[in-house]
């Protein structure tokens, strides 16, 4: 048990600071050329940690000067969640090779190392705390023990999803990468209006490809809305705002390039896209009905869970 314990709490430092290490790089890089009279040295290293609570989705509590206005960044990008992903995957595939079996159950070291990995992202929300940004540090220990959790399922000896489980990922793998391949055709299409955006900002050129990074680290919630819009529903995109197949109002929207592919209008045709969940709706039916009314049930719970979750992560404030 104390092996287990030593060899997980060392492997967690090592994810941690896997994506730390880089991020503590861009923070500096960041600080160095912000030319602010007021900063500090501990900015880059609250800068690094507070982009790794963000890849983990722990929102943040914001009073930023001059105006010191409340407000809550809860908007986050999905990809983001990879990168914590790789990381724990990684060092918990070194730790169950490091252990050599000295352990009864894979499932207990499992839990072990999600503990110890939500304990320390618990650690740094509420240590990198400051005036003007608090991360919501009583949201990390479930926040990150779920995502260092699955992340240990798909490392080592592999847990069998069930089969309505596979069913219901199946249908979100089709609407996902569908919305993927059309968010990418709408930029490609919509290019000049991304390009005027990202000229507006005038990011130069380190700040242009950290950018571009962030917009695809934001291509997943991107495709989220794309779906929701063609489900009929809409999305909203900042303050008072509404943007559906019958209804249009754009108020004040971030500056972010990839919204640049936004409709400009009301697109009544775009109501024809429900037909494609009818279909997804029957196609699920078809793959589930061979395995009993059970099947077909616990697959329609499981996809309405996973439109649940996929929305949650997909939506928030900014």
């Amino acid at each position: 048990m104390q092996r287990v314990l030593s060899v997980s709490l060392s492997h967690v430092i090592r994810s941690a600071a896997f994506l730390l290490l880089p991020f503590s790089f861009l923070a500096l890089i960041a600080w160095a050329t912000a030319g602010s009279a007021s900063g500090s040295t501990t900015d880059p290293i609250r800068g690094a940690v507070w982009i790794w609570l963000g890849a983990h989705h722990i929102p943040f509590q914001l009073e930023l000067p001059p105006t010191g206005i409340a407000g809550y960044l809860t908007y986050l990008p999905i990809g983001g969640v990879v990168l914590p992903f790789i990381a724990i995957r990684s060092a918990f595939n070194r730790a169950i090779d490091r252990l050599q079996g000295d352990f009864h159950d894979i499932n207990g070291v499992r839990i072990i190392f999600a503990a110890l990995y939500a304990l320390l992202v618990t650690a740094l929300s509420f240590l990198s705390k400051s005036d003007a940004i608090t991360p919501q540090w009583y949201l990390a220990p479930l926040i990150a023990f779920l995502i260092a959790l699955v992340a240990t399922l798909t490392a080592g000896v592999r847990v069998a999803l069930s089969r309505p489980v596979r069913i219901a990922a199946r249908i979100w793998a089709l609407i996902l990468g569908a919305s993927l391949t059309m968010v990418t055709i709408l930029i490609f299409i919509n290019f000049s209006q991304v390009k005027d955006i990202t000229t507006t900002l005038q990011p130069g050129f380190f700040g242009g490809l950290l950018l571009l990074f962030l917009n695809v680290l934001y291509l997943p919630n991107a495709a989220v809305a794309l779906a929701s819009y063609f489900a009929g529903t809409g999305l909203a995109v900042g303050a008072g705002t509404l943007v559906s197949p019958l209804w249009y109002q754009l108020g004040q929207i971030p500056a972010l390039p990839l919204l640049g592919i936004l409709p400009t209008g009301k697109q009544p045709y775009a109501l024809f896209g429900i037909l494609l969940f009818i279909g997804l709706g029957v196609l699920l039916a078809r793959w589930s009905l061979v395995y009993g009314i059970q099947a077909l049930i616990q697959s329609y719970i499981f996809t309405v869970v996973g439109a649940i979750l996929i929305g949650y992560l997909a939506s928030g404030s900014l």
